[in-house]
């Protein structure tokens, strides 16, 4: 290998006086052809390097980079014959896992194996050994004879509580075991021995779900009728500077201070509240104790019509467009369309698994939509009673359904801490969003805009995506302070879009600007969690809120 040396020379063209300020050097570059190498045979010489050398100037062997350290032992490493690596002795072996497992389980259920030394030995249990004659788990058969048993006769058809058919018991059982199965002894030990593990849980028997057709109501008020034959469903109109069939959002809304009037009737907590649709002087309540309830906002404030029908909590309501219909949803798995005006129960439907929202289909009022906890989200005909369309692509179980884009499309959100997007009547997701920091959003809300929706994300936070086509998260309107963890608060908008709202899970209603994102107030509304608020349409300053506390508040 030729080797480069720069020798640094004056420059003796220059022509400017000989000074040590004024001369001036450069490098030259000379080649030497014929560097300086070993030239010792190394296979009769090692070559030891000193301990500050830097550079050889031979190629070492392969051999002698193998070869062991040259030096004295280590006076602290113990020497052992019987040792071939630092720690003990290793015994090189190669076994398939197939090979292994069957001697682990033929060793485990027969208590021998094969010597894993000497292939043909077998050491364990001698008589186990002399019984299968050394087979393996895999290499032994059972005798047909000592497995299959002889039924009873399957007994007659014809005669009631006589055939048996494939549940007849065996021929070496007892005369009085009938039917295969446990004993009553069993049973009884069985039932004791549960009681005994936890003796503050009672055994529950199967529940029986309501059968439809018991639905009734019952009206609370003098009577039904006014002097010119109108129902409840008529609006008042001697309201003094409100309009209830004016526009919704067209004046400026403050927030509320203080409560003025609170409806109790409940007996457990209320999950949802919603005005009637356009007038909203009626309120409807879902609450856990099966009832829904209907309220008077204006004259008396009083509860006008209880709804019963459901067996178990209800979780959501909804209104038509007109308000003259609403549905309602249960844990008991029904969902029942209800008659405002008279409390009839219209129809009932089941999808046989407890669904988590119900929405009504604002362009076609014959269709609405659930979202199941069977992870689908089931499109229902109300004319026919069936189930038209499914939508199932979620991983988890559904837990809102919301219309956009004057109703041709729809998004969902689900346990599976996703959101997606659909063509309406198409089951196929046009959009979805799923991020690693993503929490589950169980709660959502369409701006007065009809643009933006408000997503309650179990992280303590309230997300805004926009209601197109993209659904692009806006991140620079995040809605944050309360603590909803673990419940499905629903927010809320101000008629006119200034501000936005939600309950917490410590009682407090909290409010906040929509365009900077800053906290405006918030209230001690409740004395357990605030589960949904509602802002009046036409009156600027009311708002409803509904608790688990079982009451439902109004603040202005």
């Amino acid at each position: 290998m030729a080797s480069l040396i720069a020798n640094y020379d004056s420059d003796d063209s220059d022509s400017q006086p000989d000074s040590a300020a004024n001369k001036r050097t450069k490098p030259s570059i000379v080649v030497d052809i014929a560097p300086e190498v070993s030239t010792e045979d190394l296979s009769v010489h090692r070559f030891l390097p000193g301990v500050k050398t830097t550079e050889i100037t031979h190629n070492v062997p392969y051999q002698d980079l193998a070869k062991p350290l040259v030096g004295p032992s280590n006076p602290f490493q113990q020497q052992a014959t019987n040792k071939n690596i630092l720690t003990g002795f290793v015994e090189e072996h190669a076994m398939s896992d197939f090979a292994f497992t069957t001697m682990e389980r033929t060793y485990m259920n027969y208590g021998y194996t094969i010597n894993p030394n000497g292939q043909n030995e077998l050491i364990g249990n001698a008589a186990k050994i002399a019984e299968y004659g050394g087979a393996t788990i895999n290499d032994y058969i059972p005798n047909k004879n000592e497995v299959k048993r002889k039924r009873k006769p399957k007994g007659d058809p014809a005669v009631i509580g006589g055939y048996s058919g494939p549940w007849a018991g065996y021929v070496d059982e007892a005369d009085d075991r009938g039917v295969s199965g446990p004993t009553e002894e069993e049973k009884a030990a069985l039932e004791a021995a549960l009681a005994a593990t936890n003796p503050a849980i009672p055994v529950k028997s199967v529940e029986v779900v309501a059968d439809p057709g018991k639905e009734k109501t019952v009206f609370h008020g003098k009577s039904e009728y006014d002097y010119l034959g109108r129902t409840y469903m008529h609006a008042p109109t001697d309201l003094e500077g409100i309009n209830l069939y004016g526009e919704s959002g067209a004046n400026e809304c403050f927030i509320p201070k203080r409560c003025v009037h609170t409806w109790t009737g409940h007996t457990k907590g209320v999950n949802q509240i919603r005005f009637l649709p356009k007038t909203a002087h009626l309120l409807l309540s879902a609450s856990m104790d099966t009832k829904v309830k209907l309220w008077d906002v204006y004259n008396d404030r009083k509860c006008l019509r209880t709804f019963m029908g459901h067996s178990k909590g209800v979780k959501a309501v909804d209104f038509s467009n007109d308000g003259t219909r609403f549905l309602s949803c249960s844990y008991d798995k029904w969902i029942k369309l209800w008659d405002t005006e008279t409390g009839q129960c219209i129809k009932t439907f089941s999808t046989k698994r407890v669904p988590n929202c119900v929405t009504f289909n604002p362009a076609q009022q014959n269709i609405f939509l659930t979202g199941c906890a069977d992870k689908k989200v089931y499109q229902f005909d109300i004319n026919s009673g069936r189930v038209v369309q499914e939508y199932d692509q979620h991983l988890g179980a559904v837990n809102t359904v919301t219309f956009v884009d004057e109703s041709r499309r729809f998004v969902t959100t689900s346990d599976d801490k996703t959101l997606r997007a659909w063509e309406y009547n198409i089951p196929v997701v046009i959009k979805y969003i799923a991020e690693p920091d993503m929490h589950s959003m169980p709660a959502v809300t369409l701006h007065p805009s009809k643009k933006w929706l408000a997503c309650q994300s179990l992280d303590n936070q309230i997300f805004i995506y926009s209601a197109s086509d993209r659904f692009k998260l806006q991140r620079k309107k995040i809605f944050k302070g309360h603590l909803i963890a673990g419940y499905a608060c629903k927010p809320g908008f101000s008629p006119d879009g200034r501000f936005i709202m939600s309950g917490d899970s410590e009682g407090f209603c909290w409010f906040w600007d929509w365009k900077t994102t800053k906290v405006y107030k918030k209230l001690k509304a409740h004395e357990n969690v605030v589960m949904d608020c509602q802002w009046h349409p036409h009156e600027a300053s009311k708002v409803a809120t509904c608790s688990w506390d079982s009451t439902i508040k109004y603040w202005d």
